[in-house]
């Protein structure tokens, strides 16, 4: 079983412990509401888990179909839209992942992407219960 725990700081600040490390995340909340850049907000870290999900999937996937040479740079950007009632939460996210190298081979990149986002990145099936998700594939040769 996994567990969090959190160890307020002072006003909306917490440090935020994760079962097997002992290293503190600083969480704070958005200055409208008293936050003091402490650390980060909550909800931006919910799209960090996803992208941390998905591009460990897509990193470990490339190294098993050998690929993982030939790309130079491997980027996952998330961009999110939150809705404007209250609760807040985002309920479109679209996902893009972006490689860059030389002889790029293209279905295998896109295989390990397509196994991660229906088959193996749990965060990405999380979301798909309260959001429409979409990704796209970016190639760069150099």
């Amino acid at each position: 079983m996994k567990n969090v725990k959190l160890v307020w700081q002072r006003g909306l600040a917490f440090d935020a412990y994760t079962s097997g490390l002992d290293k503190p995340l600083p969480l704070d909340g958005e200055e409208k509401f008293g936050g003091r850049g402490y650390g980060y907000n909550a909800k931006p870290l919910m799209l960090v888990s996803l992208a941390g999900c998905t591009g460990m999937d897509v990193a470990s996937l490339m190294k098993k179909m050998r690929i993982d040479e030939d790309v130079t740079d491997f980027t996952v950007n998330v961009d999110a839209h939150m809705t404007e009632e209250h609760p807040k939460y985002y309920d479109k996210v679209h996902v893009v992942y972006t490689f860059k190298g030389k002889n790029l081979n293209r279905e295998k990149l896109t295989k390990c992407v397509t196994l991660s986002e229906s088959r193996y990145c749990g965060v990405y099936r999380m979301f798909r219960s309260f959001a429409e998700v979409t990704y796209e594939i970016k190639f760069i040769e150099e």
